[in-house]
């Protein structure tokens, strides 16, 4: 395997709405890698999950973040014409749309160089 890249899997349960923090998944790994220089691309295989990076010390950021996608993207809207999957089905996609399905961050020194308030998180 080339030691320049180099991918691997995480899997996250995930119950409901939230929002899981995974940098320590995503450190772990650079940590084995043995990467010392680069960037990290975090990619999410699911069309109604997201990524995002925020502020990883105060819980009320992310609480604001849910009242905010809540009204761009309120679950169970009437308009909505796809719903098989549950009123929190299409309001996912669109908050999906509205964040990210991946984030890249660089390597500095064998570890993710992000900022001292911040963190990896799966939204759901």
């Amino acid at each position: 395997m080339n030691p320049f890249c180099q991918q691997k899997t995480i899997h996250i349960q995930t119950h409901g709405r939230s929002t899981i923090e995974i940098s320590n998944d995503v450190a772990k790994f650079i940590a084995d890698s043995e990467i010392n220089t680069g960037t990290c691309n975090v990619f999410i295989h699911h069309t109604s999950a997201s990524l995002i990076i925020t502020e990883n010390a105060d819980p009320t950021v992310r609480m604001d973040l849910e009242t905010i996608l809540q009204r761009l993207a309120p679950d169970g809207d009437p308009a909505y014409q796809h719903d098989y999957e549950g009123d929190d089905n299409m309001s996912a996609h669109i908050r999906c749309m509205l964040t990210n399905d991946s984030i890249t961050v660089p390597i500095t020194s064998g570890k993710l160089a992000l900022g001292t308030w911040q963190g990896i998180f799966l939204t759901h």
